[in-house]
């Protein structure tokens, strides 16, 4: 699997999120590097469990699609 990487417009609002959240929830001021590093590590810790749960998701979804394809293109053999 290819290594899981943001678009650097999503980074940076997820880094200006982090802050904000930081400096609300916790009074504390993280400056734009550190919290590019936990963006960086979380992207990378959580990343790839978040990456195969959505696979997973998808999958079940089309195997649900595919369990129900005879009822939806079955035709009945007169012979």
């Amino acid at each position: 699997m290819k290594t899981l990487a943001l678009s650097e417009d999503r980074r940076q609002r997820l880094i200006d999120q982090l802050r904000l959240m930081f400096s609300q929830e916790f009074d504390i001021a993280l400056s734009p590097f550190q919290a590019g590093e936990v963006v960086d590590r979380m992207t990378a810790l959580l990343g790839p469990a978040v990456y195969n749960e959505a696979v997973q998701d998808v999958r079940q979804h089309f195997q649900r699609r595919l369990d129900d394809l005879d009822g939806e293109v079955f035709v009945d053999d007169p012979g």
